[in-house]
């Protein structure tokens, strides 16, 4: 039975009311057969006891006369005109008695009474046939009118049966009323939830809800706030990014117009290489601006997991900023304690992640220090350090490098997004990023990705 399309109520209505109907009428139909029971076994006594008077008044005589015959029917009528009678001999004729009580064409050869039905004048019947105890070869048969059974038995079934449709009437009220309370709440939700306004995120507040529909409100509150949550960080983004690609482009348009005014082959060369090293810093923050949006939760642009070897992916980005370690005068080195290392994860977040905390450590530190990108493993998890052995971050502004556009130093090119983006790439890996202090001076940055149940 397909009731997708129904509303609650009616289902509800549908499965509390049916098996009730079911039963009542199940119940009347079991009512009427035992009333119909008892009073057949009523009327079967009361055959046996006329067939057992009929049987001492013929006992002792031959022949019926005329005046026995009458006699009997004096017997039968002296209780009521509900019975009627009929004898028959050893041949099977009609020695006294009504000539419509026909004997059945199959019955019982012994002496125990033997009941069948039968219609006589367009009225049925309760028929006992019975052997007389003295006189064997004489079958009496004695009739009774069910006319006053059915009319008995109808009545008793319409004084229990009308009853019993008031009782299903006000069993159909009440449950239709209790519905409607029981749905009440969920109609209030309903109701808040189409007169809410789509700005309003706020959490629902149902009063005296039943516990399902509570945790149908936490589920929807959650939601909410997650929605909310998300919306939140879509602002503060495009805050920030306005609010850090405002300095830069304001610059870049500044020493256009000063290009656009300059005379000279040397000046004009001048401004444009200023020119050229804003629009790199801005191409820099815009890149690293979407590679921030990309990483975080709830983004819809990042690159689905694949399958991937995170020992390669550390080898081959080593090799590739090995130019760039080699120009800024810093030794760059790789330690892979793990041959191969089976990951699960997204490989342009992951590189994104590593060049940023390698650029950084190149970026920060002095010349002809040292860089050295280190993999290794546990149980559970992988392992990158990427260790230097420059000055160092004090322990005050661990926790803050951490966040959206904080810089250390005023100096350099760099937006304050690199630290950050490491911390969302690794949370959207199930992992964790860690600023720990190298031995004798020098900063790690303790990267731990687990192997399995990586979030997707």
């Amino acid at each position: 039975m397909r009731l997708t399309k129904t509303s609650l109520r009616q289902q509800l209505l549908l499965w509390l009311l049916l098996p009730q109907l079911v039963f009542c009428l199940a119940g009347a139909a079991l009512f009427l057969s035992i009333t119909l029971h008892y009073a057949d076994n009523a009327i079967d006594k009361r055959l046996i006891k006329s067939a057992n008077a009929v049987a001492k008044l013929i006992q002792s005589q031959a022949q019926i006369s005329p005046e026995l015959s009458n006699k009997i029917i004096a017997t039968i009528d002296s209780l009521d005109d509900l019975e009627i009678f009929s004898i028959h001999d050893s041949n099977q004729r009609l020695i006294a008695g009504r000539a419509e009580i026909v004997l059945p064409q199959t019955h019982q050869a012994q002496n125990d009474p033997f009941f069948y039905y039968q219609t006589i004048n367009g009225q049925e019947y309760r028929v006992l046939l019975q052997k007389s105890a003295n006189q064997s070869d004489r079958t009496i048969q004695i009739a009774f009118n069910l006319h006053e059974r059915d009319v008995y038995t109808r009545n008793i079934f319409l004084s229990t049966a009308i009853p019993l449709l008031l009782l299903i009437i006000i069993t159909i009220f009440f449950v239709w009323w209790g519905i409607g309370l029981g749905l009440r709440p969920l109609a209030q939700l309903q109701s808040m939830m189409e007169l809410r306004k789509p700005q309003d995120l706020s959490p629902l507040a149902l009063q005296d809800a039943p516990r399902e529909l509570n945790a149908l409100s936490a589920a929807l509150n959650h939601l909410l706030a997650t929605t909310e949550a998300s919306i939140d960080r879509q602002r503060r983004f495009i805050a920030d990014a306005a609010h850090q690609l405002r300095t830069p482009l304001a610059g870049l348009k500044s020493q256009t117009e000063l290009a656009m005014r300059e005379n000279s082959p040397e000046g004009l060369r001048e401004r444009l290489n200023m020119v050229h090293t804003s629009a790199t810093r801005s191409i820099h923050l815009v890149n690293q601006l979407l590679t921030l949006a990309r990483s975080e939760p709830g983004s819809q642009t990042s690159i689905p997991k694949v399958h991937m070897d995170l020992a390669k992916i550390i080898r081959d980005l080593t090799a590739e900023l090995v130019p760039r370690a080699l120009a800024a005068r810093i030794d760059l080195g790789c330690d892979c304690f793990v041959q191969d290392a089976p990951l699960h994860g997204n490989s342009a977040l992951l590189r994104e992640m590593f060049i940023n905390l390698v650029e950084n450590a190149i970026k920060y530190i002095p010349r002809d220090g040292s860089v050295t990108v280190r993999l290794t493993e546990d149980e559970k998890n992988y392992i990158v350090d990427v260790e230097d052995n420059g000055p160092g971050i004090p322990d005050s502004d661990k926790d803050r490098v951490f966040e959206r556009f904080y810089r250390r130093e005023q100096t350099g090119n760099g937006c304050g997004l690199g630290m950050a983006i490491v911390r969302e790439i690794a949370e959207r890996h199930a992992g964790s990023v860690q600023l720990l202090d190298a031995d004798p001076h020098g900063l790690i940055v303790h990267v731990v990705l687990p192997k399995t149940e990586l979030n997707t």
